[in-house]
């Protein structure tokens, strides 16, 4: 497997793999899922196995602190298989090499496998958002404090609404 950035003709295959992973309601229609990716703050990282992509990740800077991951999508026949955590290094990495401080994300409320896989990596919950997706399901925003020069990650701890603009 190796990691490479987002080319615009993966966009289509991208799209699919986020409709294979996520419920309507909860995948990001095409048009979404390209403006998340163009926006000049955000960066793809596209896992790809030969020719085959299987998985990628979609983070957008907000403000100068905090790294968003919009998205983390990996095809069923690959998880468990450590794309997920290479994807993840990899924008954790990225980010603290920005200088970025903290990266946050949301997962459904019922992800207890994708909350599970987060809080190995020492995202901690921060808040509930109701109706967070369009099919009505809650989200928990999760968080993690990215370490600086030589020092171990910290998780975020306290309560509160991380605001994204969308």
């Amino acid at each position: 497997m190796q990691l490479r950035p987002f080319q615009p003709a993966d966009l289509q295959v991208l799209y699919e793999i986020d409709q294979a992973c996520f419920p309507p309601g909860v995948s990001y229609t095409r048009a979404e899922l390209a403006r998340f990716i163009g926006r000049r703050t955000a960066k793809t990282w596209v896992a790809q196995e030969g020719d085959t992509i299987i998985g990628f990740l979609v983070g957008n800077r907000e403000g100068g602190q905090v790294w968003h991951i919009v998205t983390i999508d990996v095809r069923q026949r690959w998880r468990r298989r450590g794309v997920g955590k290479a994807l993840m290094d990899a924008a954790e990495d990225w980010a603290a090499a920005q200088g970025i401080k903290m990266v946050c994300l949301e997962t459904a409320e019922d992800n207890l496998g994708a909350q599970a896989f987060y809080a190995r990596r020492g995202y901690v919950k921060r808040a509930r958002l109701e109706r967070y997706y369009e099919d009505g399901t809650a989200a928990w925003v999760m968080a993690k404090r990215l370490p600086e020069a030589g020092r171990k990650p910290q998780a975020i701890l306290g309560s509160g609404r991380l605001r994204t603009d969308d």
